[in-house]
């Protein structure tokens, strides 16, 4: 098993970065935040939303098949609901590395997809934020990140 701060280090390490669920109105959005963030620490990182063209100033791509050149990981922020259908893409599109967004509630994790993921050789991070996680990490990440830890919304290991 690794441990999550070394799957975060791996998922980290990944330049061309995707990020589901990023939305036009990003009052409250997880996504969001993990976009504007990875955009500020220097990575290249892509907006998907299916009914977007621009977000955050930033052409949005409706799937990851869209994205010219395409990505290295991704961050799925979406409901869990749709989680399965992008961890199928990924495989797809042999995107290794796959980071399920989640905080206090039940985010973006999908036990299915989980799976999926994991019996298709992704390295398949299932709760917590890449905003947790040095280089991107920030103060109240960082707290959030002891608190989800004890409540497992942030596994241990993968």
């Amino acid at each position: 098993m690794t441990t999550i701060k070394e799957a975060a280090s791996e998922f980290l390490a990944n330049t061309r970065i995707a990020v589901t669920g990023v939305s036009r109105n990003p009052q409250g959005h997880g996504s969001n935040v993990v976009y504007k963030r990875l955009r500020d620490r220097g990575y290249q990182v892509f907006a998907i939303n299916p009914n977007a063209d621009s977000v955050e100033g930033d052409p949005c791509y409706h799937d990851l098949k869209s994205v010219p050149g395409g990505v290295e990981a991704v961050v799925i922020g979406t409901r869990p609901e749709t989680a399965e259908t992008t961890m199928r893409e990924c495989a797809d599109l042999g995107i290794r590395h796959v980071w399920m967004h989640r905080g206090p509630g039940p985010g973006s994790v999908s036990e299915q997809a989980t799976g999926f993921g994991r019996r298709h050789g992704i390295a398949v991070i299932d709760g917590g934020c890449p905003c947790m996680f040095a280089p991107t990490a920030d103060v109240g990440h960082k707290v959030a990140r002891l608190v989800f830890t004890a409540t497992g919304n942030v596994p241990r290991h993968i």
